[in-house]
């Protein structure tokens, strides 16, 4: 480890090059992701050194793994916290005038962010895929960002309209105004790094709120190339910025935001809560999900395990709303099960050419660690493999072979919890009423799917706990997303929808301005 200080000179007879550097490591250090540094205090002890910290400057560099190779070869270096301030600060003063474009102004810097973008495309795609191990993911993330953009833009004068109203007292009328948080705090995810650092911040800036935004350590190398085309954007580079940090980074967004979205493991988000609640700061939480697909006797075999497996396997299935578990009735079970295992089986990974296969690496190492657990714990409690099975190792790269199990149990990690790979589980049911009480077997409540008949789809779905319930289709919020709205149940998130036009006002105060008209 190297710990970095640079110490402002005693006296001015000092020496002018007063900086130290340490390689050591000490059980006193915290550990964050993939580095360790001192705990900050007045006057910190580092291993058995005795350091005087006030006026020091401490640099702390985070190697980044590669999802390919295994290998680290890139590093950050997060902010300090005076650095981080100073940003923030500096976001803040800028958004009365950002707030003072207007929604149209504020849209026309949006557009002008997707030229941007464009004319970075290759620089933010190299970065992206990077970042993740696979390609084609990658080119959504950036399309994706530019339709949600231009879509968001079409529709933030509707939403963001204020109301005017009067009362059945004719002198008595008011004004309803939004006014928006100044600085709305972003911490955001590995899995789709650059469209879920963006999905809330495109309506927070629209809502005329300035936006710091810290993504995950895991898969930060598209950072920079995304700044340069903000830094291209005038009006926008003042009041949107993207930091690399970790934990440490995102728990100073938290302190120096006035409202913050989470996105990403519960336990983390437990945390975020827990922060803000201590300085009475509202945030939204977009966490995990552990999604039921229930497929209706009458289904379709083929269609079924069509959407079974697309929903599973979407970016190698490292996506909160997958479909995690499955539930089919006992006349179409044999014929489903067949098919999905045909699919699976025919699906590729890309371990020889990141653009030739479906199937990705798993970005983040540690979650190979939970997929191997979720695995070893249902073979061991009965379960049986049918396709797949096994986390291989490609040149140092981390793999999930496209998986099947049946004979699955309620009581099995791999229906319990978060899986995050591709792995479908699927288990056979009886009556309406089975697959209502199974479904809703879990702490979470994110997204379901129901294949079948239409009208029996949606009744038993209407009965599932789930904010978004997909009828014969899965994950299709992205065509109705301009208006429906959909929050999460359970464990799954805390907080107003991202998507509609509530994924706008979410971000704005009410404020409610009453009139006594005064006879002159």
């Amino acid at each position: 480890m190297v710990v970095s200080f640079s110490v402002p000179p005693v006296n001015p007879l000092a020496a002018a090059d007063n900086s130290f550097r340490f390689f050591f490591a000490s059980p006193n250090f915290l550990e964050f992701g993939r580095t360790r540094h001192a705990p900050l205090c007045r006057s910190g002890t580092l291993g058995h050194l005795l350091v005087e910290t006030r006026g020091c400057t401490m640099t702390r560099t985070l190697d980044i793994r590669n999802p390919r190779t295994g290998a680290n070869d890139y590093a950050i270096t997060p902010l300090s916290r005076e650095a981080l301030e100073a940003r923030c600060a500096e976001l803040r003063a800028g958004q009365p005038a950002w707030l003072a474009l207007g929604i149209d102004g504020r849209a026309k810097a949006m557009l002008a962010l997707c030229d941007a973008v464009d004319r970075h495309y290759d620089a933010i795609l190299k970065a992206l895929c990077a970042d993740t191990g696979r390609y084609e993911w990658s080119v959504n993330e950036i399309e994706g960002l530019k339709g949600i953009t231009r879509m968001r833009c079409a529709t933030a004068a509707e939403a963001l309209a204020e109301a005017t109203g009067s009362s059945s007292d004719p002198t008595l009328r008011f004004q309803q105004q939004h006014v928006p948080y100044e600085l709305v705090g972003i911490i955001s995810p590995w899995n789709y790094p650059l469209i879920l650092c963006m999905i809330d911040a495109i309506t927070a800036l629209l809502a005329g709120s300035a936006v710091a935004i810290k993504p995950s350590e895991v898969t930060p190398r598209f950072i920079k190339p995304f700044r340069a085309a903000i830094a291209e954007v005038e009006h926008l580079r003042d009041v949107l910025d993207v930091f690399e940090g970790d934990g440490e980074t995102g728990a100073m967004i938290v302190d120096l935001t006035d409202t913050l979205v989470f996105t990403g493991s519960v336990r983390t988000g437990r945390k975020v809560q827990e922060r803000a609640a201590a300085q009475f700061k509202t945030v939204f939480l977009e966490l995990g999900g552990s999604d039921p697909a229930v497929v209706l006797d009458g289904a379709e075999p083929d269609f079924a395990a069509e959407i079974i497996v697309r929903g599973s396997v979407e970016n190698a299935g490292q996506l909160c709303c997958a479909i995690e578990r499955v539930y089919v009735q006992r006349g179409v079970y044999e014929a489903v099960c067949e098919r999905v295992v045909a699919r699976m089986k025919a699906l590729i990974m890309n371990t020889a050419d990141i653009k030739q296969g479906e199937i990705g690496p798993v970005i983040f190492a540690r979650q190979a660690d939970i997929l191997r657990d979720q695995l070893a714990d249902a073979l061991a409690k009965g379960a049986k493999v049918l396709a797949g099975g096994r986390i291989i190792s490609h040149d140092g790269g981390l793999w999930c072979e496209p998986t099947v199990l049946v004979d699955v149990t309620q009581d099995m990690a791999v229906m319990r919890d978060e899986t995050f790979g591709p792995i479908v589980p699927i288990m056979a049911f009886d009556t309406d009423e089975d697959a209502v009480r199974l479904a809703n077997d879990t702490e979470f409540g994110l997204s379901a799917a129901v294949i079948g008949e239409e009208a029996k789809a949606i009744a038993i779905g209407s009965r599932i706990n789930a904010g978004g319930l997909w009828i014969n289709d899965f994950d299709t919020m992205g065509g109705v997303g301009a208006r429906a709205e959909k929050t999460a149940f359970g464990c799954s998130g805390l907080g107003g929808t991202r998507y509609g036009y509530g994924g706008f006002r979410r971000f704005l105060r009410k404020k409610a301005i009453v009139i006594r008209s005064v006879a002159a």
